[in-house]
């Protein structure tokens, strides 16, 4: 009874939806939110996924579940057939975990791993109660924007246990420029605070995360700036022990209309972002080296083919049907 209740609790936020920051007030059973997308669950690829930073991959994989939609929509995201075209199908509760389920069973992935979740929260979470009932030890994963809303943070703490945000700006003009959202810097220093004050730091010498934060930073193309400041406001918010993903890996897949934003990611670039997190002292850190972005483009997805992320075909053990899976 517990659960009816709380689930329909959830499900009234699409009514007038404010899960996201964006609180664009949509009444999604009918239309569409500004993500894009109805109150119609709906997913881009379920599978094992070997591009996360080493505790979340594994040996084995992160189980990932690939939304479609996001409330974010940068202009550069990697991610823009289903972010952006809303590549994708419906899916029914009982057929996300189903599909959830397989994976488990058949890759032992380390965790389930929900790629930018937060406008179909109501839906997740009757799929992770239903995934913590047959695999209570498995950790469930949030890879969000950083733009997420505290409130809704808050009334997710118990689905959660690692969280993995990216924090993308400290220029307001840029933010706004390339996401629409002036708000996002302080918007998403409070949501990492919260999601912080829920799991503390995650301990990036595990090979297998069980809890914790980690926050993602990719460094644009002719925004130098803007990642030099946004170290320094990680740095200062949150202390030099703060787990930190440095990425290199921008790669142009939409046309820019800035000029700069249409290329790779300079080495001159990378050193003086990389230098200042060194002078900065940050201890807890992940770095993607330019010199390997090459072999991170495998990991530039396809959501037109069945296995979007052709690297994950070096790491998988056996063939991995996505067609079934999906």
């Amino acid at each position: 009874m517990f659960c009816k209740v709380k689930a329909s609790y959830f499900f009234k936020k699409y009514l007038y939806c404010k899960l996201c920051p964006r609180r664009c007030g949509k009444n999604r059973f009918f239309e569409k939110g500004y993500c894009g997308e109805t109150a119609h669950l709906r997913v881009a690829y379920v599978g094992p996924h070997f591009g996360e930073e080493p505790p979340i991959s594994g040996r084995n994989g992160s189980g990932t579940v690939f939304l479609v939609g996001c409330s974010l929509k940068c202009s550069f995201c990697q991610n823009w057939q289903i972010s952006h075209k809303g590549i994708g199908r419906k899916l029914k509760i009982k057929e996300l975990v189903e599909k959830i389920d397989r994976m488990i069973n058949e890759y032992q992935v380390h965790n389930v791993n929900f790629v930018t979740p937060d406008h179909f929260i109501p839906h997740i979470i009757q799929v992770i109660e239903q995934i913590k009932a047959n695999w209570p030890a498995i950790p469930i994963v949030f890879n969000v924007s950083g733009y997420q809303d505290v409130g809704i943070l808050k009334e997710i703490e118990e689905y959660v246990d690692i969280y993995l945000p990216d924090f993308k700006y400290s220029d307001k003009k840029l933010a706004t420029k390339l996401s629409s959202c002036p708000d996002y810097p302080s918007v998403a220093l409070d949501a990492i605070s919260e999601m912080i004050r829920q799991k503390g730091f995650l301990d990036i010498d595990s090979p297998v995360a069980k809890k914790g934060v980690i926050v993602r930073h990719l460094i644009l193309p002719g925004h130098i700036d803007n990642s030099i400041n946004a170290l320094s406001m990680l740095y200062v918010e949150f202390g030099k022990e703060l787990p930190l993903s440095l990425m290199s890996q921008y790669t142009p897949v939409l046309k820019q209309k800035e000029q700069e934003l249409n290329r790779q990611l300079k080495k001159e670039e990378f050193l003086r972002v990389y230098q200042h997190m060194l002078d900065l002292g940050f201890k807890n850190v992940f770095v993607q080296f330019p010199e390997e972005v090459e072999n991170e483009s495998a990991f530039v997805p396809d959501f037109t083919s069945s296995q979007p992320f052709k690297g994950n075909l070096k790491r998988l053990k056996k063939g991995f049907d996505t067609k079934q899976l999906l």
